[in-house]
């Protein structure tokens, strides 16, 4: 019989075993190696049985076995010892604190910076990382470095598993002749300034910029909040920030590092143990709250908690996906409520149309020291359809997923200022937002500062300022949008925001652009105009989304779009065989070739006996009978080169190329001196017809009696699986259409086991290939070529590659039996790939590019300041119709008869410029000159500021002159532009406006050196 209704019954542990529900509860177990072995010790059986949770493995131990437990001293020393290894974990100082409290600045990095392979140990003495030392490896002041931290030459401790260089520029501090500026400017690449020039109007003086002594800062470039000027560089006296209004414990006041950073994401894929996670997103969501754990960065995650998370995946007999949703017990998981000081659970409502109620309860997740908020809406007093509005991850139609992203925002920000109410937790100063589906706290927080006084503008305006929007996908079909009238419907006075125009807030999601569709509302648009600094996650990543999104700076050359990048990284301590991490120790640079391959070998036996046991399964939902599954206990070789593909199943990601040439595949597999295996994993989207029937292709191939000992399709791709599958794969394939690959962070993980990369250059593989790492696939990615054409050439590089490159390169041997050529690139791929990929090496370029520089201008936008943006904005847009470039005069010298010049000479500028009523002090006039191109196009630009040399004349127009050096030969040209400034805007385009020459300007200036 079935039962009416579930509920958990919990142990009673006995008093010396009480610290196990702690450590069973910080999901800190989840990427800690000794407490999750601890907690295996307990009962192994019910470890096994329950997959690895310790929650549910607790809610089982039988009580005989919990009284034996009680009287083991060893047992209980282990014990003790790891909940005092815990507590030291959560309380002692980490990088963050480190760094706030020496004053320290590692200094930022530019777009795309790795630290140095020498600056970086990949591997730590007890775990792969630990990220408690301060930056540059020193001890913070008053406290010595907790052991495990992994040793640098010279003996200095990293934290986290890397090094930082010790700060050039305290934070608030002056940068020496030639020095840098410290965190506060802009997130976009750094100004280039050449000795003895000057820093172009317009341009703030960005992180890391180096100023040389003599340059100049003009007035209208002032520098961003937070940064000082270089020795020898000149500043306006209202060039300097505004003094911090407040500083984080334990940090400086001229620290400016936040006290408290809230990022959303719709999903976290933080432990199989809380399937709240699809793909890549989620795991990257959860690898982010981890390494901010490990570095102490005061991080508080918000989401939902979807009752049936995502799906399970199984196979019909036919080879066709199946989904199936567990229901989850919130009581199941290693979770809390978030309650009042009278002990009532926590309740966030939002309005819907109609007056109806949204409420939600929220349930907090420790992930070491991050608290994690999850949204629940599964609540007796909402009604049905309100009720199952958390219920599936990324299910539903257009209006369910507008409900679950207004919860994930506007009920995630209420659920925020809840947490710090009642918790005393510091209130957020940054706001970040891992792609679109939760730019709606930003409407939230301009409700709230509209409620205390401001209007609309000024409130826009502050909002932006304290936001980091964090753009995941390169194709406009991956991004969230939703029909206008279905958003309207659901703001105002009957329905959420209630107070803000419905007008105001469509304006913030419309594709009001070229190319865009001005009925839609766009979550990705709308998480760029309510953020300040915004990034894509790879280099090449970045470089798409600004071309992908530059309508919304309408003027400006896509590589001026203010989207910087910051490259995804992983978690080393969760993706690491702990095999590989106990080795770290020893350096792998000088580990015995003979033992390296013996580690490859152990990894790679652990998987076919893995893929084996998930086999027999899958076969047995297939509806299998044992008699007839014998074959699968010879499925895979431990010695056979083996091949790993496994994502989600999109098309563009082309999880079929591999069978463009079934005949040569099967030949590659089934070849009789050097065959390859080969396992894949992935799921369909469960509305994703054509991404199913992909699945099914690959299967049934898979099926065949002559292959299927080769190449496996394994069902239902988790955590679970992926920390197996990774570190077995002695290659990791990923062949996506360029550039729709984000990042993609699988070949990532397979690098940090000394799994070599096969993979066309795209993502992340697009910046760090090396040949000594794997193998690049070449594309056929030209315009002229079509998509089937494209895939044809394309898989045929692929065959090419591993018949004649990857496959000899495993099967070659030595005299002693070993591969030296593969062991060499195995070796350098975990020494010198392996310190790149990290996800701590991510989140401090977050935390250096983006949050700190976010932290000071929510600071400088106090009230007042937010209202005087606000107004100079709109007398900017009223008035800039009225600018113009009315007439530039051009005088090279020495003269250039024929319109030639030579290389160092100089060009005189004239330039007659109309303000509209503007002062000269809100505008900046720029020369951009460089060479050009075919199409006359300037590229590799460098901006030369001219200055006012006149008073306005008869007709208003103010003369601007400066001199260009022609420092370079061949095709040259340049032009003039005028941009707003303002020291409050964090990028020249961050207002949207440029005036440049008319077509009749243009030809009477002429163009040099053609």
């Amino acid at each position: 019989m079935k039962a009416i209704r579930r509920f958990s019954v919990r142990p009673v542990l006995p008093e010396t075993l009480r610290p196990l529900h702690r450590l069973a509860r910080n999901l800190r177990w989840s990427w800690h190696s000794e407490t999750r072995e601890l907690l295996e010790s307990v009962d192994p059986g019910g470890w096994r049985e329950s997959g690895g949770d310790p929650v549910r493995m607790l809610g089982t131990v039988p009580a005989s076995r919990l009284a034996d437990l009680a009287e083991d001293r060893s047992f209980l020393r282990r014990l003790t010892a790891a909940a005092d290894d815990l507590g030291d974990y959560l309380t002692g100082p980490r990088w963050y604190q480190g760094w706030a409290a020496a004053g320290d600045d590692p200094g930022p990095r530019a777009e795309g910076a790795v630290p140095s392979a020498e600056s970086v140990v990949p591997y730590g003495r007890s775990a792969v990382f630990d990220a408690s030392a301060p930056p540059g490896g020193s001890e913070p002041p008053g406290g010595s470095v907790p052991s495990g931290g992994p040793v640098l030459p010279g003996g200095t401790v990293a934290s986290g598993g890397s090094a930082v260089s010790p700060a050039s520029v305290p934070p608030g501090g002056s940068a020496a002749s030639g020095g840098t500026v410290p965190v506060g400017g802009s997130a976009v690449s750094p100004v280039s300034v050449p000795p003895g020039g000057s820093v172009p109007p317009g341009e703030s003086v960005p992180p890391g910029a180096s100023v040389p002594s003599g340059a100049s800062v003009p007035p209208a470039a002032s520098a961003p909040p937070g940064a000082s000027a270089p020795s020898g560089a000149s500043a306006p006296s209202d060039a300097s920030a505004p003094p911090d209004a407040s500083a984080p414990p334990g940090a400086s006041a001229h620290s400016g590092l936040p006290a408290t950073i809230v990022y959303f994401s719709p999903e976290f894929g933080i432990t199989a143990a809380l399937p709240q996670y699809s793909g890549g997103l989620g795991i990257l969501a959860g690898d982010h709250l981890k390494a901010a754990s490990d570095l102490g960065v005061p991080l508080l995650g918000v989401g939902l908690l979807y009752r049936h998370g995502y799906f399970r995946q199984s196979l019909s007999r036919e080879g066709w996906q199946q989904e199936h949703y567990p229901l989850l017990d919130p009581n199941e998981l290693p979770l809390t409520h978030l309650c009042e000081a009278d002990g009532r659970p926590v309740r966030v409502t939002l309005t819907l149309p109609g007056g109806r109620p949204l409420s939600a309860r929220v349930w907090q997740a420790q992930v070491g020291r991050v608290p994690l908020l999850l949204l629940d809406s599964d609540l007796e007093e909402n009604g049905p359809g309100e009720r199952d509005v958390t219920d599936r991850l990324y299910g539903g139609g257009s209006e369910h997923r507008l409900r679950q992203e207004m919860l994930l925002g506007i009920g995630g920000v209420r659920a925020v200022r809840a947490y710090c109410r009642l918790t005393g937790h510091a209130e957020p100063e940054v706001f970040h937002t891992n792609e679109g589906h939760a730019g709606f706290q930003g409407l939230e927080r301009i409700r709230e500062l509209v409620a205390d006084g401001a209007d609309f503008d000024a409130a826009h305006e502050a909002v932006r300022a304290g936001t980091v929007f964090t753009t995941h996908t390169p194709v406009p079909a991956g991004i969230d949008r939703f029909d206008r009238e279905l958003v309207a419907r659901h703001f105002g006075d009957d329905a959420e925001l209630p107070g803000i125009e419905a007008e105001r807030i469509l304006a913030l999601g419309m594709e009001t652009y070229p190319g865009g569709e001005p009925g839609l509302f766009n979550m990705a648009v709308m998480g760029l105009r309510l953020a300040q600094r915004a990034n894509g996650v790879s280099i090449l990543h970045g470089r798409v989304s600004r071309e992908m999104f530059a309508g919304l700076w309408p003027g400006f050359d896509p590589e001026e779009v203010p989207i910087t990048s910051v490259t995804n990284g992983v978690h080393a301590p969760t993706w690491t065989a702990p095999e590989v991490a106990r080795l770290g120790a020893r350096q792998f640079g000088h580990l015995p070739d003979g033992e390296l391959w013996e580690l490859r070998r152990t990894l790679r036996k652990r998987l076919v006996a893995e893929v084996r046991r998930r086999l027999y399964d899958s076969w047995r939902q297939r509806g299998a009978g044992t008699a007839e599954l014998g074959w699968i206990d010879g499925v895979l070789d431990p010695d056979v080169l083996t091949i790993g593909f496994a994502r989600r199943v999109p098309s563009y990601k082309r999880l079929t190329l591999m069978l463009r040439d079934r005949d040569r595949l099967t030949r590659l597999l089934l070849h009789p001196e050097r065959p390859v295996q080969i396992v894949v994993a992935g799921k369909a989207h469960p509305a994703d017809e054509g991404g199913k029937r992909l699945v099914q292709e690959l299967v049934r191939f898979a099926d065949d009696a002559r292959v299927r000992h080769r190449l496996v399709f394994l069902p239902d791709y988790g955590m679970g699986m992926a920390q197996r599958l990774y570190p077995g794969c002695d290659v990791w394939l990923n062949n996506p259409l360029r550039p729709l690959e984000a990042c993609g962070t699988s070949g990532m993980k397979a690098a940090l086991n000394g799994g070599l990369n096969l993979s066309v250059l795209d993502g992340w593989w697009d910046e760090w290939y090396d040949p000594d790492f794997g193998w690049a696939i070449p594309t056929a990615d030209g315009e002229a070529v079509d998509e089937t054409r494209r895939d044809d050439l394309e898989a045929a590089a692929l065959y090419d590659l591993l018949e004649r490159r990857v496959a000899p390169c495993f099967y070659d041997r030595g005299p002693e039996g070993l591969p030296g050529r593969w062991i060499g690139m195995v070796r350098r791929t975990l020494t010198t790939l392996g310190p790149r990929v990290l996800a701590d090496r991510m989140v401090r370029e977050y935390v250096d590019r983006l949050y700190v520089p976010a932290a000071r201008s929510h600071r400088a936008l106090d009230p007042s300041a937010a209202a005087g943006l606000a107004t100079w904005k709109a007398r900017l847009r009223a008035a800039w119709p009225g600018v113009a470039v009315d007439h530039v005069e051009a005088q090279p010298t020495p003269p250039s008869p024929g319109g030639a010049a030579e290389l160092g000479s100089v060009l005189s500028l004239r330039v007659w410029v109309r303000l509209g009523g503007l002062d000269p002090a809100d505008v900046a006039v720029q020369a951009v000159a460089g060479r050009v191109d075919d199409a006359d196009r300037i590229t590799d630009a460098t901006h030369v500021p001219l200055a006012p040399a006149s008073d306005p004349d008869a007709e208003g127009r103010l003369r601007y002159e400066g001199t260009l050096a022609l420092d370079r030969t061949g095709p040259f040209g340049y032009t003039v532009r005028v941009l707003p400034v303002h020291r409050l805007l964090a990028h020249p385009a961050e207002a949207g406006l440029i005036a440049v020459p008319s077509r009749t300007t243009s030809e009477a200036a002429g163009v040099l050196m053609r």
